[in-house]
């Protein structure tokens, strides 16, 4: 299990985050939880496909494999190419169903198959290419031959799925389980005075509470008449249904939401993260990826989100995909965007057919915002010529710049920060930069890592793999690997707002390191050659914020304080004695967390909300707050018209029983007499 949570963050790390580096396998990292997965691999031309499964026993996969090989064990990986343009596919051979007696070649377990595989592209016997794939399958629970053996689930609306759910082993009988059928008349005596009770006993179709023919006694409040439910035993929260007509969700059939007149219309500007409407109250749309690896290409854009994508795309589907229509300023006006045209020059020349003209190899869109409302949009189109047969890869950008930024200086927000923009950091009389993780190509290793900023708000996890010189002593080791970590946080302060001044002193927080690691505390080479303890693998980055007040109604928030603290391992190499000639490989990796310190307390409950906790609506099905909600039309059980006439109905009979109540009496006999 150790050596399996290391591989799962070796391939995390290594492929979750690699968007727009060198060209790879789109997507470069995939979760694989079926029999077979699909990926691409564009601009980089390979001759030879590999395919690698890790090592069970240290987790490690192959760094540099061209050997041509698409079998290994249970798995096959085939190939197919069209132009520039080559699709690979990794297929498991293996049967998914679970063991039956006399059965074999099945899976013992639900959890059929744990494994880690890379694919390998190579172009004259060098990697040039990774796909990394994280396998966990589960077994096939359903019968495929359609024998008797295929479990039959009843309708719940006229029976329980389990009739007796306090019976949870399977043959032997659970004591106190008064309705476990494996248990025999003579157990049953043994604790047949404290049996469970209720649902969990096997009583799965109760009174409920709501039922008028239910007397709780004193516990029974004064309008229980009133309000009382008159139904069969058919009709229950625990069996069937209650009602065969419409529904509508939480959110919108409460009656305290106020109603938009008109949806998807911004009322008082936009956001942070609220999507981008144009005149015709459609959502302004920006091709995207999602979680298969492929793009959405009628994304919303969200305000104030920047991002920066690749998406790949065929011939018809390269053409420009620019809305002509005009943008919700989020105050009610409009604008047009205005839209430059760039030719790219491309060679032609070799195709097959008739070349496809104008079709975009990149969209840049800069969004100029001021406060709730958009200024001005800038859109930058590259277009160019691609062969039919051909695969083109397209480059969308969208950057939201403030309409007071300098063109030296890009803010983090003003003047609270925005989620999603970069923390900014300094040192003493310097520029202004940013903290930073790892940000990994292809390949992995930290000396050819890029790195990407930390984006306010958004935790994150990075890492790669350190290239280590065997002859290094323990204390070199740890001084490099403490000097590759702190190349992350570059400077001493973290600006406290994303407006933060360079010249301010207050503007900025210090970076409290705890624990600050000496590489040079401990000289020793270990007590077993290729064994270095305490080495600081990991780095951890706490960033503490809260919210400080709000502008125009947006919540503004602030750094309180950064901590940096490390955490040590013991490294081992993996051949300490033959191998070393070969340089050995650390994974380390940097973490960074968002922890919220509120800036007040929470509002204290009321005496009433304390003692009288059955009238909370969150608790409750029955509360104050709602009593009158089958009369507003959010209430779908039954025409408007017909609960709206019940409710007048049910407001006279209570009109007559205080009338006729004992202080309603009074209350008229002290009105005759005036």
């Amino acid at each position: 299990m150790v050596f399996r949570g290391l591989l799962w963050g070796l391939l995390v790390l290594s492929g979750a985050w690699a968007q727009n580096g060198s060209p790879g396998f789109q997507p470069s990292f995939i979760y694989m939880s079926g029999s077979t997965v699909t990926a691409s691999l564009a601009g980089s031309p390979a001759d030879v496909f590999s395919l690698s499964v890790a090592d069970n026993e240290t987790g490690m996969l192959p760094l540099e494999d061209c050997s041509g090989r698409n079998r290994t064990g249970d798995w096959r990986l085939n190939v197919t190419s069209q132009g520039n343009v080559s699709t690979v596919t990794v297929l498991l051979t293996r049967h998914l169903q679970l063991c039956t007696p006399n059965r074999t070649g099945c899976c013992t377990e639900a959890l059929c198959v744990v494994a880690a595989l890379q694919v390998s592209a190579c172009r004259d016997s060098a990697v040039v290419a990774r796909l990394l794939i994280r396998a966990e399958i589960y077994a096939n629970t359903s019968s495929g031959n359609g024998t008797d053996n295929a479990t039959v689930i009843p309708n719940q609306v006229y029976q329980p799925l389990g009739a007796c759910p306090c019976n949870l082993t399977a043959g032997a009988c659970d004591i106190r389980c008064c309705c476990d059928q494996e248990c025999t008349p003579e157990m049953k005596q043994l604790f047949s005075g404290s049996c469970f009770t209720g649902v969990f006993g096997g009583d799965t179709n109760p009174p409920f509470d709501q039922l008028c023919s239910v007397q709780t006694g004193i516990h029974t409040p004064d309008w229980f008449p009133f309000l009382c439910v008159q139904s069969s035993m058919n009709n229950t929260p625990f069996l069937g249904y209650f009602y065969h007509g419409s529904t509508t969700s939480s959110e919108t059939s409460s009656f305290k939401v106020l109603f938009q007149p008109v949806p998807g219309t911004p009322l008082s500007g936009y956001k942070q993260g609220d999507p981008i409407v144009t005149a015709e109250n459609e959502y302004f749309a920006v091709p995207q990826p999602f979680l298969a690896g492929q793009c959405a290409r009628d994304a919303p854009v969200a305000f104030l989100r920047d991002f920066a994508v690749e998406c790949l795309a065929t011939c018809e589907d390269g053409r420009s995909l620019l809305p002509s229509v005009a943008i919700d300023t989020g105050t009610g006006d409009h604008i047009n965007p205005l839209v430059t045209y760039e030719k790219q020059t491309t060679n032609v020349g070799s195709c097959a057919s008739d070349a496809c003209e104008n079709v975009t190899f990149a969209e840049d869109y800069t969004i100029v915002w001021e406060g709730r409302r958009i200024v001005e949009v800038k859109v930058t189109v590259l277009l160019g010529e691609i062969c039919p047969e051909d695969t083109l890869r397209q480059r969308f950008t969208v950057t939201f710049v403030s309409v007071n930024a300098t063109s030296t200086e890009e803010l983090s927000g003003n003047p609270g920060y925005q989620v999603g923009k970069p923390v900014r950091a300094a040192s003493l009389n310097s520029s202004v930069t940013n903290l930073a993780l790892w940000k990994p190509d292809g390949g992995g290793l930290c000396m050819s890592e890029n790195v990407t900023p930390i984006l306010f708000g958004w935790n994150a996890i990075s890492g790669c793999l350190l290239e280590v010189d065997l002859k290094e002593n323990c204390s070199q080791l740890r001084e490099n690997v403490t000097g590759t970590l702190n190349s992350l946080v570059r400077g001493n302060l973290v600006g406290r707002r994303g407006n933060s001044n360079s010249s301010i002193p207050d503007d900025w927080v210090e970076i409290i390191r705890l624990d600050t690691f000496d590489p040079s505390s401990n000289t020793s080479a270990g007590i077993v050659k290729g064994l270095c303890p305490g080495v600081p693998a990991h780095l951890n980055i706490q960033i503490f914020t809260a919210d400080v007040g709000a502008v125009e109604g947006v919540p503004q928030e602030e750094i309180l304080g950064v901590q940096i603290s490390f955490s040590t391992i013991t490294w081992q190499v993996q051949c300490p004695l033959v191998c070393e000639d070969e340089p050995g490989f650390l994974p380390i990796s940097a973490a960074v967390q968002f922890i919220k310190i509120p800036a007040q307390p929470p509002v204290p409950k009321t005496r009433f909300q304390i003692n009288y906790t059955e009238f909370d609506c969150k608790r409750n099905d029955v509360c104050w707050p709602e009593l009158f909600y089958p009369l507003t039309r959010f209430y779908t059980g039954e025409p408007y018209s017909q609960s709206l006439a019940k409710g007048l109905v049910l407001v006279f009979f209570i009109l007559i029983a205080v009338l006729l109540s004992d202080p309603g009496r009074r209350i008229c006999g002290m009105l005759n007499k005036t």
